[in-house]
């Protein structure tokens, strides 16, 4: 079943979703595969409207930073 729908409703990103994972491993050129692409882009459109990130704190990116690398004030002069 070929998904023809835009995706308005986390109900439609559910459905979507779902069909995503069943044309996973479509092979290109082929109309799965097509229909694979065409749905990636409606989830992302609709992600990008419904589940933006935000950018972080700089500072706050900066010390998470420092934490993964175990880095120390000392570390950044």
């Amino acid at each position: 079943m070929a998904y023809d729908r835009l995706i308005k409703t986390k109900e439609d990103y559910d459905i979507a979703m779902k069909r995503i994972d069943e044309l996973f491993d479509a092979e290109e050129g082929t109309p799965e595969c097509d229909e694979l692409e065409l749905l990636v882009a409606l989830v992302e459109l609709y992600e990008k409207e419904n589940f933006p990130i935000k950018s972080p704190d700089p500072v706050e990116a900066i010390k998470f930073r420092m934490e993964q690398e175990n880095l120390t004030n000392e570390d950044m002069v």
